[in-house]
């Protein structure tokens, strides 16, 4: 059987499974990454880029799940000038809650800053080899990796790895 690729439906389910709202792309993109790590994911393709784990599968993805009405989009301004997103699933949610969307949930509630700090530091380790990746995201984010975000980032990351999940996420 040859798998099939994933695509919008898989897109709009982590916004279904993440609580029904995820504010903002990196937060999409962070969720989905820890999704496919902790063996829960579609099977969205990631590489680094500038926020950490990236997918532009992914991204299309949501811009057709978008056009496809499974999840509206409302663009907003930031402060500094930028645009942001809300996601909003256009699905029911699920009627039990299982492993995936326990887990999607848990890193939804989770701070976008402290989200990526976590996503990265995963990526780090399980793609680049890196045996220290708290300090090597240290390092790649210094404007974002306080030592309150840090901790912050460490703590979630800790509280996902206590969840049931078919991949155990790597110790970091």
């Amino acid at each position: 059987m040859v798998r099939q690729e994933p695509g919008r439906q898989q897109a709009a389910d982590i916004v279904r499974d993440a609580g029904g709202r995820l504010v903002g792309r990196t937060k999409l993109q962070k969720v989905a990454y820890l999704l496919e790590l902790a063996g829960l994911g579609a099977g969205f393709q990631f590489e680094y880029r500038h926020y950490g784990p990236y997918s532009e599968d992914l991204a299309d993805a949501m811009q057709m799940a978008v056009a496809f009405d499974l999840v509206s989009e409302e663009e907003r301004m930031t402060d500094w000038g930028g645009t942001y997103s809300i996601y909003m699933s256009l699905s029911p949610p699920k009627s039990q809650r299982d492993q995936r969307t326990a887990f999607a949930q848990l890193a939804a509630e989770v701070g976008a800053v402290e989200l990526e700090l976590a996503a990265t530091a995963a990526y780090l380790k399980t793609i680049e080899g890196s045996r220290d990746p708290w300090e090597d995201t240290k390092r790649l984010k210094p404007e974002k990796a306080t030592s309150l975000r840090l901790s912050a980032a460490k703590r979630a990351y800790k509280n996902l790895q206590r969840l049931p999940v078919p991949k155990k996420l790597p110790n970091l």
